[in-house]
């Protein structure tokens, strides 16, 4: 059983940390990982007819990521809108790259690279207006007359149906008319709309203009395997979000940020290429320092007060546990009970939160029933893993004959809607428990889903929930009997808190990766699962075979025999239910 003892050393990623250059960060490093976004925006670039929607996330500095991907062209030359009048004919536009004669009127000049309008958009930022000035008027750019390169909301534009409309007739006729009485204005000017993805999906599958229009679609990655770019090349990406705010990292910082990296993808091999949130927490650390250059601590102290500004619905959950408002034991043994490992997910804090679930038996038509799902308080998920659940339970102990138990499985103290099949092997260790009545450890807390097969596989939350139980057994003393069990191939998403390691390191918790649900079984119950023979029987011994023996007793009104008899019938399509 230790050889399912993950090792300290894989409880959080470990990195190879560059020197830091003091040089100025370029602002190509902010595009690290977005080879995608790049060829399409200068794809973009090259061809005229063809439009750019760039998708993006919520952690992106939109006006630091247009400065970068801009910052790949060449520079551009001013434009300028002259008005000219052929013989017999009304006055025309016309865009030219030469400055204009003294012969020629100049309407406007475009000399601006690139403009980005978002919020509320009126007709006139877009095109301009003619203003009135003594007895003649003149005409006042708007964006696509001033800049070589347009960004625009794309959510901002499709709430605006007219405006959405506007452009995409502009985009079709390659020319804009500001008034009736006027000739119109050829088109000198690229489109870029940025939004998420979902409404690129949604608008495309909507509006064929759109379609027909916006051929070239470049998607911002959110984060960058290690397996592909360098923590020097990660490093430079750090730097060039620190400048944004004004802040300089100084060595050490490198460590924590790189840790909070890991943490916000939940992965050990990849990092967050989340702007907005590390440039929020340099800002905190430059400000609680009081200093432009910010060091370890200051990241750990400003990543501490977040965590401390968020967290009060975590130290109200931890205190309800502590007055034993909520029944939950970390020690001793119980038969049919069993702590499973939750996630409480807001908008904007997370934190892990154990959860006891119990099981009970008794005689009838083979159903595991949900009490969550019935009371209308399991998610769609949930019941999903219930019911895979079942099927393991059929697939060892019902292949030959039915089965006559019925079972009831809940989340104790419980008020919410429970959804995911994380608990899942939870579940079924606390169901072969209660069948078995062989008690489980109270000290040992667990989290899996289930396949069809026993096999464990990976959930989400897994740091949360490690740290949720190591938090309530720490308040209530470390034994060295406590810890966790978990899915093995959720070991590359461990990133774990210090404390959390550092008691493992001395083994006051321990942590199990599991890849089967023998394994959990074995682990909680501290005996064989037990191994069928050519008969499909068990050990009495082992734990199948006291869950097999109960199984026999159910179907016989307590003779074993009978149950044995039982099954041989129905392997021989003799007996039906």
């Amino acid at each position: 059983m230790n050889s399912l003892l993950i090792s300290t050393s894989s409880l959080a990623p470990e990195f190879s940390l560059p020197t830091l250059s003091q040089s100025a960060a370029n602002l190509s490093a902010l595009l690290l990982g977005q080879e995608r976004a790049v060829d399409a925006f200068k794809l973009h670039n090259a061809i005229a007819e063809q439009q750019l929607y760039l998708a993006d996330f919520p952690g992106i500095d939109r006006h630091l990521m247009m400065r970068a991907l801009m910052d790949t062209l060449a520079p551009m030359s001013a434009a300028y809108l002259v008005a000219t009048r052929p013989i017999d004919k009304a006055i025309q536009f016309q865009w030219q790259n030469e400055q204009p004669l003294d012969n020629q009127g100049c309407i406007a000049e475009k000399n601006v690279t690139y403009r980005y309008l978002s919020g509320n958009i009126r007709r006139v930022d877009l095109l301009g207006r003619m203003v009135q000035s003594g007895n003649s008027s003149k005409y006042q750019a708007g964006a696509l007359a001033q800049c070589h390169y347009l960004f625009i909301c794309a959510e901002s534009l499709w709430k605006r149906e007219n405006l959405w409309d506007l452009v995409m007739q502009i985009l079709t006729q390659k020319e804009y008319q500001i008034s009736s009485t006027l000739s119109p204005i050829p088109l000198n000017c690229k489109i870029v709309l940025v939004g998420a993805g979902m409404i690129y999906s949604q608008v495309r599958s909507e509006d064929w203009q759109f379609q027909r229009h916006f051929t070239l679609l470049a998607e911002l990655a959110s984060e960058i395997d290690l397996t592909r770019y360098k923590e020097s090349q990660y490093a430079a990406w750090l730097q060039a979000v620190a400048q944004s705010v004004d802040v300089t990292l100084e060595q050490s910082t490198l460590a924590p940020l790189f840790r909070y990296s890991a943490r916000l993808t939940e992965h050990q091999r990849r990092l967050s290429l989340s702007m907005l949130d590390f440039a929020q927490l340099m800002a905190q650390a430059k400000a609680y320092r009081g200093k432009p250059s910010i060091n370890a601590s200051g990241i750990e102290y400003a990543l501490s007060q977040a965590n401390y500004r968020h967290n009060s619905s975590e130290e109200f959950s931890g205190q309800s546990f502590d007055d034993n408002f909520i029944n939950l034991p970390t020690t001793g043994a119980m038969v049919g009970q069993i702590n499973g490992l939750t996630v409480i997910d807001a908008i904007d804090y997370c934190y892990g939160e154990p959860a006891r679930i119990t099981a009970s038996v008794h005689y009838g038509d083979g159903e595991v029933a949900d009490i969550e799902r019935k009371s209308e308080l399991g998610g769609n998920i949930h019941a999903k893993g219930m019911m895979i659940l079942s099927a393991c339970l059929y697939r060892i102990f019902g292949r030959d004959a039915p089965l006559h138990l019925n079972a009831n499985i809940v989340f104790e103290q419980s008020y919410q809607e429970i959804d995911g099949d994380s608990a899942s092997l939870a579940e079924y260790c606390c169901l072969m428990s209660a069948i078995a009545e062989q008690p489980i450890i109270q000290s040992l807390a667990i989290t899996g889903a289930l396949d069809q097969f026993g096999n464990v596989q990976a959930i989400g939350g897994i740091n949360e929930k490690i740290e949720g139980f190591f938090n309530l057994c720490e308040r209530r003393g470390l034994t060295g009997e406590q810890g966790v069990i978990m899915p093995r191939s959720n070991i590359l998403q461990l990133n774990l808190a210090p404390k959390v390691i550092t008691a493992v390191g001395k083994g006051l918790f321990h942590i199990h990766a599991i890849e089967h649900m023998d394994e959990a079984v074995e682990l909680l119950m501290q005996m064989p699962a037990g191994v069928a023979d050519e008969d499909n029987d068990f050990p009495h011994d082992s734990l199948y075979g006291l869950v097999q023996e109960r199984l026999d007793k159910l179907a016989g009104n307590g003779d074993e025999e009978i149950g044995i008899i039982t099954r041989l019938l129905a392997k021989l399509g003799l007996f039906r239910r």
